[in-house]
């Protein structure tokens, strides 16, 4: 194991992927010469060189297209967007080319492009540069979502998209590039997609979440156990294929359920975990299902209403707290 930060993780997963296999390459905005907008890409235009590591004009739609287009012709592209909140001008190309190709060509074309960058909110980004943008992709059949929260799964499961031969939006927490943790220092290391992880076990109330707010809830559940609760923390790691036995596993275990997410509540992701846990697991709950999700508003800019409108460990605890029918 060596101890590795978020952004030193990916670059780790795209070099070994870049020199394992050569259809391989990465292409967006500053990824080359500027050693991307994190610095994911440092050092990767000396080693492969920029027939592999390509910088692309401010256009989503086009990058993106001439990736979906490589990669129908047996290459395997990997498209930075800056942050996806840019690539909303993109989403012809993912949701009407990727995601659809193999389905409308009869199973023969595939597809494997990694569409790839920051998402959610970091630090007053204002209300354009902070959305947290899962749900869009969540939606679309044929398209997989993976939302890694620490430095061994960004790692893991960014080899496992590339490798993969659909198309994937692999989503980074922005505030999570400078995240130290463990990570498997082997080259073969892979997470297979659609494996939630325990990332604490727990026995009293379970905290389903995915992405950063893996560690708002892993702070929150601290909070509640010097209050006495033991607190289960299940990472999703992939919203699309959706590791569905893991929700309910954790739910039979400990009866209470919080979904934590980035996101809005309305039309959310947790609007579709609720559900599933509602139609699967109903028997087993002892409370509803609550969620704790952004403020319905657009990000605002000023430091104190951020702050306010981001869910928080206090409001998980709060939350949890209420689905045990208790007071903190």
């Amino acid at each position: 194991m060596a101890e590795m930060t978020y952004r030193d993780a990916l670059n780790a997963a795209l070099r070994e992927e870049l020199e394992r296999d050569d259809s391989v390459f990465l292409m967006g905005e500053e990824v080359a010469e500027y050693d991307g907008a994190y610095k994911v890409s440092k050092g990767l235009l000396e080693e492969f060189g920029e027939r592999r590591i390509v910088d692309s004009p401010i256009s989503e739609l086009g990058f993106a297209g001439l990736g979906v287009g490589a990669a129908m012709v047996g290459l395997r592209p990997i498209i930075e967007f800056m942050t996806f909140n840019f690539a909303f001008l993109a989403l012809d190309q993912i949701i009407n080319s990727a995601a659809k190709m193999l389905y409308m060509s009869d199973g023969l074309i595939p597809v494997p492009v990694v569409f790839r960058g920051p998402t959610g909110a970091a630090l007053q980004l204002s209300a354009q540069h902070s959305q947290s943008c899962e749900t869009w992709y969540a939606h679309a059949p044929g398209l997989k979502l993976v939302t890694p929260g620490t430095p061994a799964d960004a790692k893991g499961l960014l080899k496992a998209a590339i490798r993969d031969n659909d198309p994937v939006a692999f989503m980074e927490g922005e505030l999570l590039y400078n995240v130290r943790g463990e990570v498997p220092d082997d080259d073969d290391f892979v997470i297979p997609l659609g494996k939630a992880d325990v990332k604490r076990e727990g026995e009293d109330v379970s905290i389903v979440t995915h992405g950063k707010m893996v560690h708002t809830a892993l702070a929150a559940a601290k909070k509640l156990e010097k209050q006495g609760v033991s607190v289960e923390v299940l990472d999703l790691r992939c919203l699309r294929p959706l590791d569905v036995d893991a929700i309910l596993s954790t739910v039979k275990k400990t009866n209470r359920a919080v979904y934590l997410e980035e996101g809005w509540s309305f039309v959310g992701v947790g609007s579709q975990i609720v559900s599933i846990i509602q139609e699967e697991a109903f028997d087993w709950l002892d409370a509803p299902v609550l969620r704790v999700c952004q403020a319905d508003v657009p990000m605002p800019y000023a430091k104190n209403l951020e702050q306010m409108a981001k869910p928080s460990a206090d409001r998980v605890v709060e939350a949890c707290n209420r689905v045990l029918y208790r007071r903190a």
